[in-house]
């Protein structure tokens, strides 16, 4: 193992506290800070120390791509990291979104690369499904709740205007695609005069549509809003996105593993680029019942939340308080990252210690890691390929 040296992303919707007391660091930070990169995306490699100075690990998985990443992953992802992970920590809401599917990264980029100039949807050909665990208290928007639960939201606005959409809801499922399409392409001119009545209503869901609302006074994503589950985590607890699950974090901090892509389609509640017709390409339009995923105990001190792709895997090891050693097998190149107290952890080559907020990368050629210490560390790697 050696010390690996993330990127922090300075988007408006950050925390100026989050990431900085996490690692230690005077608060709040000059810029908002929110996402710390662990991983070799091209976009934003971490660094690790190399002849006195510090080089991309992209650089060095290139070198030597059958020691870092093992022959199962080389062979079945070829010669990159497959996972990405973060620190995310929201002071704001990011914007309503969901990832494409595999097979619609691949034809999307390469449509896109066909073709010269324009705005780009598909950054890279890879799939993006996501799983964040909360470090604390988090809010999040996740996945379309049941059509009937929506249209009772709606209906308390008492907003006229509205009933096209509570229609299409009558229809159950079935009807959630023309429910949100007339939302998210309400006519422009129109658009103020929709939020402001839904933003001066009463009603069960008055304080999220007034905190959307106040950020995005002209944005209909405030009223898809309401078709989602709004979900409350504790620490510990998770949320599974996988592909064309539309979602929204709110506030709060986070583990997010992902796998390792930054394919992003909009449809609402941000500056950046909204492509409405794409979004609605790439959504399921089907209810998710479950959104919260609890961890589940596969050892003593070494908990995981479960997804059903193998381009990452994520385990939390806790030691202390009785508990001086935590041993795990986990395939592949592993990143790990000290959330609380200070470990130490080896895979077998050497050892690395870690203060919270730090982070260690190592290879595939290493053993299994141990944990020793007192604090909490999380463990992403590949899931079994």
């Amino acid at each position: 193992m050696e010390p690996l040296y993330g990127p922090i992303k300075d988007y408006a919707w950050g925390s100026r506290s989050a990431i900085a007391e996490l690692q230690g660091r005077p608060a709040p930070s000059a810029v908002p800070e929110a996402e710390l990169w662990l991983g070799a995306h091209p976009g934003a490699p971490a660094a690790v120390e190399r002849d006195g100075g510090r080089i991309a690990l992209t650089e060095v998985l290139a070198a030597e791509p059958v020691q870092w990443l093992g022959r199962p992953v080389l062979d079945r992802f070829g010669p990159r990291l497959p996972f990405l992970l973060k620190v995310l920590a929201a002071a704001a809401p990011l914007s309503l979104q969901a990832h494409p599917d595999a097979e619609q990264a691949r034809a999307g980029h390469a449509a896109e690369q066909a073709r010269s100039g324009g705005h780009r949807n598909y950054v890279d050909p890879f799939h993006k499904p996501e799983l964040l665990v909360a470090l604390g208290p988090m809010e999040a928007l996740c996945g379309f709740r049941d059509p009937a639960a929506s249209a009772r939201a709606l209906a308390a606005l008492g907003v006229p205007q509205l009933r096209p959409v509570l229609d299409a809801l009558a229809a159950g499922p079935a009807g959630l695609a023309e429910a949100v399409r007339r939302l998210l392409e309400w006519p422009t001119a129109e658009r103020a005069d929709l939020v402001a009545a839904a933003r001066a209503a009463d009603g069960p869901d008055a304080d999220l549509v007034a905190l959307l609302a106040d950020a995005y006074p002209a944005d209909p994503g405030v009223l898809v809003a309401l078709l989602l589950n709004r979900v409350r985590l504790a620490a510990g607890e998770a949320i599974w996105m996988p592909a064309g699950n539309l979602h929204a974090y709110l506030r709060g901090t986070g583990v997010e593993v992902m796998a390792a892509s930054d394919n992003v389609l909009r449809g609402g509640l941000t500056p950046k680029h909204v492509d409405v017709a794409e979004l609605l390409r790439v959504l399921r339009f089907e209810v998710l019942d479950r959104p919260v995923v609890a961890p589940r105990e596969v050892a003593d001190g070494v908990v995981t939340w479960p997804v059903p792709v193998d381009d990452f895997a994520l385990h939390r090891v806790t030691v202390g308080d009785g508990r001086s050693e935590v041993t795990l097998a986990v395939p592949g190149p592993r990143v790990v990252l000290c959330t609380a107290g200070r470990i130490t952890v080896t895979d077998g080559v050497a050892p690395v210690t870690l203060g919270s907020g730090r982070a260690a990368v190592g290879p595939a050629a290493g053993s299994s890691l141990t944990v020793t210490g007192e604090g909490e560390t999380y463990v992403a790697s590949t899931g079994q390929v």
